[in-house]
């Protein structure tokens, strides 16, 4: 069943909101999905810099010594941890090098997202909980996607919880089921992508940030994958600055979004949007079938 929530904000006077209004609209959702929840926030980028999230199951271990053992290896950096989860800030061109690094000196540390702005929090247990183990509401940014989910064809596992990063800055968030998942897999990884889980919903991520890598921005990404992916999908993606939204032809999971001069948000049932500011005026529709909707800070919406 699953829930997904995404806010984009055009009002810049609200970003120092945007934890607590994601927050809000995800912890109305618990109830599509109590096994795992998650959030992804775009913040500011810092000039210069890149931000790497990881998880661990043992943090107290992992997490100690962390920037040291990064200095050591020629990365400098400045180590927040946040429960089971880190924010580890670089130089941006030290991003390319991390992982490798990492995967030397933490071998047990899982990447949950990277990029100039994107952090990635997602656990096991309610919404309200990740929320409040992450302090999510204290979080500003510009644009957000969170999702609490209901496994359906894979296990309940930290890796297995939404949202998906395939690509630097890039997320996704999903409700529903592929079909064609195996088969787009096996493509996806003779071009050189990577794959931490089973999940199918990890293989729709992928496919964007294959297509994104190719020179596509979202919106034409997300218009490829309405003719290769085949099954039942409801579409909330981030990227550094953008925004979408898709379903497939049939477009049987609920959605439902909301527009006003301060923000674009999504909800999978209204009650997510009846809180935000506005919304009373705001122009609320339901998403149409196979129809893309994107919007991106450095261009006109």
């Amino acid at each position: 069943m699953c829930g997904i929530v995404g806010l984009f904000l055009k009002d810049k006077s609200l970003e120092p909101q945007l934890g607590q209004l994601l927050s809000d609209m995800l912890i109305t959702m618990t109830d599509r999905g109590p096994d795992s929840a998650g959030i992804a926030i775009y913040g500011v980028p810092a000039t210069g810099k890149a931000k790497v999230t990881l998880q661990s199951a043992r943090p107290d271990v992992d997490f100690a010594g962390l920037d040291d053992d990064l200095a050591a290896a020629g990365i400098d950096s400045a180590v927040l941890v946040k429960s089971t989860h880190a924010v580890v800030e670089i130089d941006a061109d030290a991003l390319s090098s991390i992982r490798g690094v990492l995967s030397g000196i933490r071998p047990d540390i899982r990447i949950m997202g990277s990029g100039d702005s994107v952090e990635i929090y997602k656990e096991t247990g309610l919404p309200k909980d990740v929320v409040a183990r992450f302090d999510v509401r204290s979080m500003g940014g510009t644009h957000g996607i969170g999702h609490t989910r209901m496994a359906t064809e894979s296990a309940v596992t930290t890796l297995g919880a939404h949202p998906f990063s395939t690509g630097a800055d890039q997320c996704l968030v999903h409700n529903g089921s592929l079909s064609n998942h195996n088969n787009l897999r096996r493509e996806l990884v003779r071009e050189g992508m990577t794959f931490e889980t089973q999940n199918d919903s990890e293989v729709a991520a992928a496919y964007l940030t294959a297509k994104m890598a190719k020179g596509k921005d979202l919106g034409e990404a997300l218009t490829g994958a309405l003719d290769d992916l085949d099954g039942f999908f409801t579409f909330v993606v981030g990227t550094k600055s953008g925004f979408g939204v898709v379903r497939d032809p049939i477009a049987c999971k609920p959605a439902v979004m909301a527009e006003t001069d301060q923000y674009v948000a999504f909800g999978s049932e209204y009650r997510a949007l009846v809180n935000l500011p506005g919304i009373e005026t705001a122009r609320v529709w339901e998403p149409e079938p196979a129809t893309v909707y994107f919007w991106d800070h450095d261009r006109a919406a």
